[in-house]
Formats: C-alpha cells, structure tokens, sequence
C-alpha cells in the first residue's frame, strides 16, 4: 500500500534531494535491488552512494550483526577499549594492511566521511605547522567548512556563508580540463619564490574523482605527485572514501600507482552494511595527536565496528577485487559496442565498478543526462549524474551484482539513451 508522501513533504527540510529524484517510498532491499511500498523493485545503480559495495542486507554480514545484537553486546562505547573494536583492529591490520606492507595508525573519527577529512586536515597542520592545503578542481571532499574549503562545485561551496579560505586549487590530470601540465605547475609555485602561493601543509587527492565526474588519474601522474610532495617536505593525502574498499578494483584506490600515501581516508562501505563509520590512517611518525584533540560521540560504534571486520572478512572470502576487475570489463565492452557508437560526442571513463558515461559534449548534456536518468528510473532503476553540468552518468552498482543484473542495467541505460537522444 502506498505511502502518504505529504508527511515528509510538510514536515522535512527542503534540503532534502534524493527523494525528489525518485519520488517513491521505499520498503526493503535485498542485493542490488531496492522495493517501494507498491512491490515494485529497482535495480540499484547509485549503491548508498558507494557506501552499499557489499548489498544490501548481505547474509553474512547481516548475521554477524544479528548475533552481535543478540548477545546484548556493548552498542557504543566512545573510544574505550572493547573486543568488537580490538577484532576489527586485527582483521583490518592482518587482511587489508599487512598483505599491502602499509603500516598505519588507525584513528577512527566518527560517523561520516568529511570528519576523517577534517581530521587529516587538522592533523596535517599540525605536523607541518603550515596551514595551506592544495587540491584540485573537479574535487569533493565533503560538506563541513574543512572539507568544503577543498570541494570545487559551486552549488556545495555556496551553501558554507563564509570563506573558504587556506586552499590552493590546480587542475586534475592534463587531458581531462585543461591542456596545462598541473605537476609542473604544482612544482612551479613551490619552488618560484613570486609565486603568491604559500607552500602547503598536504595535498589531497582522490585517485578518482567521483562526484568531479568519474576521472581516473594515471598511474604516472599519480607516482609523480607523491615524489614532489616528499621532494618538498609536503604530506600526500588520498581520500578513498568514495572510490576504496574495492571499488577499483584494489581494496585502496591508489594500490594500482604502488605508492604509499601519508595519510588515507576511508568512509562509506568500510562500515561493511551501511553502517556510519569513518577512518583516518596515518604514518606512525605523524600521529602527534593530544588525546581526545579529535574526537566524536560515534567513534565507537561496536556495531559497525561488526558489520566492519565481517565486509572484509566476506571481501577476501569472495575475491572480490579479482570479480571487481572483471565485471568493470563487462560494463566497459558494453558501453563501448552499443552506447559510445550512437554519437561521437559521447565519452566513457572509468575503472573497476565505477564509470561514467559523460554526455557533456552534447549540446545541453547535462539536460539529456537528466532526461536519461529520469527515464531509467522509469525503467526502475536508480541511477545519478555527476559532473560538470551533472552531464555525466554514473554507473556505481553494488560490487556484489550479479552479472546478469549488470547486463540487465546496461541494457536499461542503453534504451534510455536511444530514447533521449
């Protein structure tokens, strides 16, 4: 039976957006799927924006939890000391860390992704004692002030009703926006003693940007990023939040480029179920923290902490990054054969589970990648844009989809784009 929407529409902020992308109620979720109050079932393409890579209500995940639930186990504990958090520490460290020979402090900050952010921003500072930061256009970082300062868009930045200030942007990877070598301008407002810009405390950077509109940076430019920062006494920063946890293909994004960043962020589907959790990791030497300098009331939620160590648990168990691969190569032939042939103007980036079909080119792309997503949801299935112009079509599906429901979705893309264009 359906849902009075009025309760929502007469009482919730008008902040709210997914709702008014697809305006039904929702129910259940199983899988890749999602069901309204109707019965209704929609394939699920956006996938908790990234922080679903496990499902929904994934069995081995969910009885975990169950069991954990009905022990009348600790549910929040601050940052004491208890044994759900001491389980996750050694899978984590054993499984992700160890096989990587990545050796890292783990912080854990909180119950969402821009409050790792902030805190490796902090914690940045702090070690330098500098204040500038340098990230790229096209980035997102998050939606507190700290975060915000390193995010491009200008709907999000406008929101903060202050400066943003302590931020220098230079543009992503050369070929994507700009012809300009960014490396070789990073390297020359360091070293060119009129250049203006203070030298930075760290430089952040997603591997790929995602709500910047799917742009996967080189393994090149990525191995020379990380030597100009050691080069000049400047800590790398990897935001993972988005685009970790196996996204790629690779537990951490940036494994692909052998380099080994400063500091890592990790948020969204760390928390293995959907649960808020998010992570700092940080280089031994630069963990000069004050205890509780940083701090939150969600850092120690036990429950994630659960769902946590059983995800990664369930990651190795399946080989997940290896079917990751493979089922990028499904989406990429697909796309390649059926969509990109229907107009020279249409362009695909991506890698592992997360791809862009980028209609920008197109006159009034954005409006057409609006059209296209509005009819796929018609199609039932839900499906976003990111982007310049949010022209870009964002394929972020459940990591666990099977491959007939990724085929069934491309096809679902590809009559909606037939009928668009």
């Amino acid at each position: 039976m359906s849902l009075n929407k009025s309760v929502f529409e007469e009482n919730e902020s008008s902040v709210r957006s997914y709702c008014r992308k697809y305006p039904v109620v929702f129910e259940k979720a199983k899988g890749s799927y999602i069901y309204d109050t109707d019965g209704n079932k929609y394939l699920d393409f956006l996938a908790g924006c990234g922080a679903l890579n496990y499902g929904h209500n994934n069995d081995e995940i969910k009885g975990a939890v169950i069991d954990y639930l009905m022990g009348d186990n600790i549910a929040h504990a601050m940052d004491m000391y208890t044994e759900a958090k001491a389980e996750f520490i050694e899978t984590f460290k054993t499984e992700i860390l160890d096989k990587r020979d990545l050796k890292y402090r783990i912080m854990f900050c909180g119950s969402t992704g821009t409050n790792a952010v902030e805190a490796a921003l902090k914690l940045c500072r702090k070690n330098k004692k500098r204040s500038n930061i340098v990230a790229f256009m096209g980035a997102f970082h998050g939606m507190t002030l700290g975060s915000l300062a390193l995010t491009t868009d200008r709907t999000s930045r406008d929101g903060a009703g202050v400066s943003l200030d302590n931020v220098t942007f230079i543009p992503y990877e050369s070929g994507f926006h700009t012809k300009l070598d960014s490396l070789d301008y990073l390297e020359t407002i360091l070293l060119d003693d009129h250049s203006g810009v203070e030298k930075p405390a760290a430089v952040i950077v997603e591997t790929v940007q995602a709500e910047g509109g799917i742009y996967v940076a080189s393994v090149e430019w990525l191995k020379i990023l990380e030597k100009i920062c050691h080069d000049n006494d400047i800590l790398l920063v990897v935001d993972d939040i988005q685009v970790g946890c196996s996204r790629t293909g690779t537990f951490f994004s940036f494994e692909r480029a052998g380099i080994k960043p400063d500091m890592v962020t990790l948020s969204k589907s760390i928390g293995g179920y959907g649960f808020p959790m998010s992570l700092l990791l940080i280089r031994d030497e630069l963990d000069i923290w004050k205890p509780a300098e940083h701090n939150g009331t969600f850092r120690g939620n036990q429950v994630a902490f659960v769902a946590a160590k059983k995800a990664i648990e369930y990651n190795v168990k399946h080989d997940l990054n290896a079917d990751v691969t493979r089922k990028g190569g499904i989406v990429k032939d697909f796309v390649e054969k059926n969509i990109l042939p229907l107009s020279e103007d249409i362009s695909l980036r991506g890698i592992g589970l997360i791809w862009g079909i980028d209609f920008g080119k197109l006159a009034n792309g954005g409006e057409i990648a609006h059209s296209i997503a509005d009819k796929c949801f018609e199609k039932k299935m839900i499906i976003e844009r990111a982007g310049r112009g949010d022209s870009v079509l964002k394929i972020l599906p459940p990591l666990t989809i099977s491959d007939e429901e990724l085929k069934q979705g491309l096809e679902i893309i590809l009559e909606a784009v037939k009928e668009t264009l």
